[in-house]
């Protein structure tokens, strides 16, 4: 059974988004060894979307894109594009300090992270969860 998912960003300046995403976001992390940070994410989704070529794309889901950004900017992030509404939400680009960028946006359509997990899937938290002591532990 699937218990969770994990994303990748590849960059040539890995180092420094994993000090934006622990400095800037203040997402909390594990270290799987020689500093090499994984870190935990907001409740998730995902979506299919039909295209004429295959791709993907990465969203950092926030309730007030409006509030969300100004904090960001106050801590020197920057907009790669102006807020938009594209009528299934306000969407825009943060500007990563390697170069990239990463989709944020406030949805308008009803989103899944509400949705109760099924019990079955307790059980995988539970082993997580257990995993995650297991690091702390070794690492005391």
């Amino acid at each position: 059974m699937i218990s969770g998912m994990h994303a990748i960003i590849y960059s040539q300046q890995a180092e420094r988004l994993r000090e934006f995403f622990r400095d800037e976001l203040k997402f909390a992390s594990v270290d799987a060894g020689h500093g090499w940070l994984i870190f935990a994410l907001p409740p998730a989704e995902i979506a299919m979307h039909p295209d004429d070529k295959s791709h993907h794309e990465l969203f950092l889901m926030c309730d007030d894109v409006n509030a969300t950004t100004e904090q960001l900017k106050r801590k020197g992030v920057e907009l790669s594009m102006p807020i938009a509404d594209r009528g299934w939400g306000l969407v825009t680009r943060l500007k990563l300090p390697s170069g990239d960028e990463i989709g944020l946006y406030q949805p308008k359509h009803p989103t899944a992270i509400a949705l109760k997990r099924r019990s079955r899937n307790k059980s995988a938290a539970r082993r997580l969860q257990r995993s995650r002591k297991s690091i702390q532990r070794k690492r005391s």
